[in-house]
């Protein structure tokens, strides 16, 4: 909602600061007093065209900020967020304009710089302008679809529409892409044939380039660790160790019978000695052998088959040459081999699987139809609603000549999108015998003012959205009487629940206001300037009787008012 308008330097406004109630808001005061200076004001803030005749005499600048509450409105949120602003639903949300004295302008979203077009779609979301040709939401064909839709309460038919088409876009997919990768298969057959063929023989397996580097590690190290075993062994001196060793046995054992023939008995000091020189040299012959079959038992754990280091790097050169050959890895050898085998498959079972895609498709797109065909039936219906609705209101507000209708047209190329298979359009005939046109076919500023008060009353009873801030100028231009009270009360139930302001010269308008404002213009010093003054009951009620009699204010005018006003 719209709280605050703040104008600085604006034409004949000084400074003036607004505060902005709900409901229906009424602006009054002489012609010429300056009235349309606020809305130009306010179009400014909101990011209509500024030139350097806003400024004020004598002012370097003129600026306009009108401060909102940010609505819980999640489009208008992300739309904000778009443009690169954050706010949160019911925070301030601040709208400023300046204008220098040589026409150039700046722009502010919450103090932050941007850009006028930026401004102009935030403040458009937030604001509607009704009057002199300023109907900029209903003048735009492109909001009647959502305007009906939500009339009718059709977003249950447009869920299943956009869900139909959203089904339908995957199954055309999937056949344009089953049929893209089945021409490009066949364009690559022979060679897919001959890849695939290279792949089989060499069969590769899944991690097997880490496997067969691990093993032709292990090789070149048992190689090495052979040769040195065998090094081993030769220091030991291998067999002739033991041999060698026995020889020395076999003689220590003479000696020790030569002694024992001699005479040397018992524990003579020679036997002895010569029995430890035996039994030294037997536990030397032991540990020797233990020694030799300890080096060829490790032998023995490094023993390969012959060749297998030759056989191991051969393989690995094998599949790493592959791997070049195809442009990729050799970890991605056996997933291309089964690529290779799909696409040869699609070559041969493609046209099933595109048959079948096809079929699928076929189905999504008759559903969709069906979908459709429930959405525009329910379209049809609440246009004749609607079209009621209107015509009800035209005759009240002097537009008993008007006619209204809502025209359909098929979307361009018979289009499936996501919003049905029509586009939908306002039209009317300002009078009989005319031919039906878009709105912007009314002439007079009152009368489309009117128009658009007429299809916002039909449309309020039914919006579920929460309206933007409304603002009618001259709606009454050119009516009084009965007309004039069937625009006040219009304005007055348009304003439950929302903002509406509304420049007015008729008393009936102005007596169905919550808030009223003055707008007048006096002279000080020299200058002339323009105020606005926020009346209170007793004020309201003489301004209202002013406006229904003149520069001389009679109490059967007061009467009159106070009849009025209710």
């Amino acid at each position: 909602m719209l709280t605050a308008l703040s104008i600085r330097d604006i034409v004949l406004v000084d400074v003036l600061d607004l505060d902005v109630r709900d409901g229906l808001t009424v602006l009054t005061g002489e012609t010429g007093a300056g009235k349309s200076i606020i809305l130009d004001a306010l179009g400014l803030a909101l990011g209509a065209r500024g030139d350097a005749g806003l400024v004020r005499a004598g002012a370097k600048q003129a600026s306009a900020t009108a401060v909102f509450t940010a609505p819980d409105d999640p489009a208008l949120i992300a739309l904000i967020a778009d443009r690169g602003f954050d706010v949160t639903p019911g925070e301030e949300l601040i709208l400023r304009r300046i204008v220098a004295a040589d026409g150039r302008s700046r722009a502010f979203v919450n103090d932050q710089p941007a850009g006028v077009a930026a401004l102009r779609e935030i403040g458009q979301a937030l604001v509607e302008v009704h009057g002199q040709h300023e109907t900029v939401g209903l003048l735009d064909w492109k909001t009647h679809r959502a305007l009906l839709d939500n009339y009718g309460g059709l977003q249950p038919q447009l869920d299943a529409v956009a869900a139909a088409a959203d089904a339908l876009k995957t199954a055309e997919r999937k056949v344009a892409d089953l049929k893209a990768a089945a021409a490009d298969a066949a364009a690559h057959a022979e060679e897919l044939t001959l890849n695939l063929a290279d792949l089989d023989a060499l069969d590769p397996r899944a991690d097997e380039e880490t496997e067969l580097a691990g093993e032709r590690a292990l090789l070149g190290a048992a190689e090495k660790a052979m040769a040195d075993l065998t090094d081993a062994r030769a220091s030991l001196g291998g067999d002739k160790l033991s041999r060698n060793l026995s020889a020395a046995l076999r003689a220590v054992e003479h000696a020790r019978t030569r002694a024992t023939q001699s005479g040397a008995e018992g524990d003579h000091p020679l036997l002895v000695k010569l029995t430890a020189a035996a039994e030294a040299i037997d536990r030397t012959l032991v540990e020797a052998e233990e020694a030799l079959a300890c080096v060829d038992a490790a032998a023995n754990a490094f023993d390969v088959e012959p060749g297998r280091l030759d056989k191991t790097e051969e393989r690995l050169f094998a599949l790493r040459a592959a791997a070049r050959k195809l442009n990729t890895s050799v970890e991605m050898l056996p997933v291309l081999r089964e690529r290779f085998r799909e696409q040869l498959r699609l070559i041969e079972d493609g046209a099933d699987a595109i048959t079948a895609a096809e079929r699928e498709a076929s189905a999504a797109r008759e559903a969709y139809d069906l979908a459709a065909t429930f959405l525009t039936s329910a379209r049809e219906a609440a246009a004749e609603r609607l079209t009621a609705a209107v015509m009800g209101e035209l005759g009240p507000l002097k537009l008993e000549r008007a006619r209204f209708r809502v025209a359909f047209e098929p979307v361009a190329d018979g289009r499936r999108g996501p919003l049905g298979v029509e586009t939908v359009r306002f039209e009317i005939s300002t009078n009989a015998g005319t031919a039906f046109g878009p709105l912007d076919a009314i002439a007079s500023g009152g009368e489309l003012a009117r128009f658009a008060l007429a299809m916002k009353a039909a449309l309020a009873g039914r919006e579920d959205q929460r309206q933007p801030v409304m603002i009618f100028d001259e709606v009454d231009q050119g009516v009084g009487g009965a007309v004039a009270e069937a625009v006040g009360t219009r304005l007055q139930r348009l304003s439950q629940g929302a903002q509406v302001l509304v420049v007015t010269h008729s008393p009936q308008v102005a007596a169905r206001g919550h808030a009223h404002w003055k707008v007048r213009k006096s002279d000080h010093n020299g200058l002339t300037a323009t105020t606005v003054d926020t009346l209170d009951e007793d004020q309201r009620l003489e301004e209202i009787a002013r406006m229904l009699s003149g520069a001389t204010i009679t109490d059967e005018a007061r009467g009159a008012a106070r009849a009025l006003i209710g």
